[in-house]
């Protein structure tokens, strides 16, 4: 064998072995009308006086978003402004939803924004949570393993970076009202979500059980009878 071809096989091996994965820049747009529409959400929502946009991530969210391919779904993030196809949440804001990553189909992992800038991604939590969105999740187009993989390796990869506390699932939010992460102050404004699902959080929670992830809150209880 020779040794240039000893080396690119050596290289692919290692690779194999240790999960090594890229992270392929995919840029929306973030220019000065989203930069404003984001600190307003931030002081009408979360009740913060600040100009900064910034986060300390504390959580990990996982979702998907119901649309079967890269583009489209890369599309619907990519406007500053919610597009008119959102009426559910558009009255909260005319920021668009957001997310930090997003996974396509075969795995491939994109960065949409910077790790430490806010996205309007989960209810009541943005200003701590990176969120991970998954091209697909419909009966026709479900996640798929390679998927699951990028997901594991990638909330690896932030756990290392940063001081993770939560890994949750986007149907998970609604535990965390009354939490000192919690900063909600419309208590009109909630959606019921059901992303990326039980069983896929599991998988991923037993392939990162070392990070010693705090367990999800308890859900407030009504008060009706």
């Amino acid at each position: 064998m020779k040794l240039k071809h000893f080396a690119i096989v050596l290289v692919t091996a290692l690779c194999s072995c240790t999960g090594v994965k890229r992270i392929f820049d995919k840029p929306i747009v973030f220019d000065e009308e989203r930069k404003l529409l984001t600190r307003q959400y931030i002081q009408e929502h979360y009740a913060l006086d600040t100009d900064a946009i910034t986060i300390i991530p504390k959580m990990i969210v996982l979702h998907w978003t119901v649309i079967p391919t890269l583009e489209n779904s890369f599309n619907a993030f990519n406007e500053a402004r919610l597009p008119s196809w959102r009426p559910d949440i558009k009255s909260a804001s005319a920021l668009n939803v957001s997310a930090h990553f997003l996974i396509d189909r075969d795995g491939t992992i994109h960065s949409l924004m910077p790790e430490t800038t806010m996205g309007r991604h989960v209810i009541g939590l943005n200003y701590s949570a990176v969120g991970i969105e998954n091209v697909g999740g419909t009966d026709e187009h479900p996640l798929t393993e390679a998927q699951l993989k990028s997901n594991i390796w990638l909330v690896k990869y932030l756990s290392k970076k940063y001081d993770i506390e939560y890994l949750i699932g986007h149907y998970e939010y609604p535990n965390f009202e009354g939490h000192p992460l919690w900063l909600e102050q419309d208590d009109g404004y909630r959606t019921e979500k059901e992303d990326p699902g039980p069983d896929f959080m599991k998988k991923v929670r037993d392939a990162t059980k070392k990070f010693n992830f705090k367990p999800i809150p308890t859900k407030p209880q009504s008060d009706e009878n």
